[in-house]
């Protein structure tokens, strides 16, 4: 994919050359008129990307966690659901897809409405399963309880778009432009919390073990959000155009995340 967006980036740098070198008419002469692309109209396009998924678990599991422990003394004045076992996660990732649009062109302003589609993979995961966040406190059963909270989060994003709103501005056969955008996906995500919490009396006998465990899992789970991003269209033959993007999306989910991908694909204007 990568290789894809470095071709179409010397495609615009072999362009922008070539029409450097071109000879202007000199003396008496007028320079030639300047190119005019028309860019009004439906387009429709292909594309791969490549990019980074940013995912923070800090309080992912505080929900689970809050269920888990609704009737217990234990997270009324321990606060057991806030306290921070997980962190933050960045992976990279990949995908394919498409995109469908319509451009309206006042000279050389272009307003435009997209549809944006990647499939791929974009994913995290956090554990601290293996070193559990321990505290201990006498509480108002005159008891000491020391819990040990392991929690384990992990969302997966297959699928992922955007609907844009698009602002250009035509440059010969360039079409450079910025857009903001609603972002909507589809994820899996799981959470889930283990606690053990041992006790002791005032003496420091031990009095036993509570467990309590839950796991919470969603399939093809609706994330949606915001985004934007900058690109560049290049106008090839004929409606035929190349183009080069970067798109950040923030997504509103039980893990927050977002992703942020280069982009480079193939379109045609009707």
């Amino acid at each position: 994919m990568r290789g894809l967006v470095v071709a179409v980036a010397f495609g615009v740098i072999a362009q922008s050359a070539a029409a450097a070198d071109m000879p202007l008419l000199r003396g008496s002469l007028l320079d030639s008129p300047r190119r005019y692309v028309n860019w009004e109209g439906f387009y429709v396009g292909g594309q791969a990307s490549y990019g980074t998924t940013d995912s923070n678990f800090v309080n992912s599991t505080k929900g689970v966690v809050d269920q888990l422990l609704a009737v217990t003394v234990l997270n009324a004045e321990m606060n057991v659901s806030s306290w921070p076992v997980l962190g933050k996660q960045s992976s990279h990732g990949q995908g394919y897809g498409g995109f469908v649009g319509y451009n309206w062109q006042w000279t050389d302003v272009v307003l435009g409405l997209e549809a944006n589609y990647i499939h791929g993979k974009f994913d995290n995961s956090d554990s601290n399963a293996s070193n559990p966040m321990a505290r201990c406190m006498t509480l108002s059963d005159g008891r000491d309880h020391c819990p040990a909270y392991a929690a384990d989060g992990s969302i997966s994003i297959k699928d992922l778009g955007s609907v844009r709103a698009r602002a250009g501005w035509m440059i010969g056969g360039f079409l450079p432009y910025m857009f903001g955008a609603v972002s909507l996906g589809q994820a899996d995500i799981v959470r889930s919390a283990t606690i053990a919490d041992r006790l002791y009396d005032a003496q420091g006998g031990y009095l036993g073990t509570n467990f309590f465990a839950k796991t919470d899992v969603l399939r093809g789970h609706f994330i949606y959000g915001y985004g934007g991003g900058l690109g560049i269209d290049m106008m090839l033959y004929e409606g035929l155009f190349l183009r080069a993007e970067w798109e950040y999306l923030k997504f509103a989910a039980p893990i927050d995340t977002s992703v942020s991908t280069v982009r480079g694909g193939v379109g045609y204007k009707f």
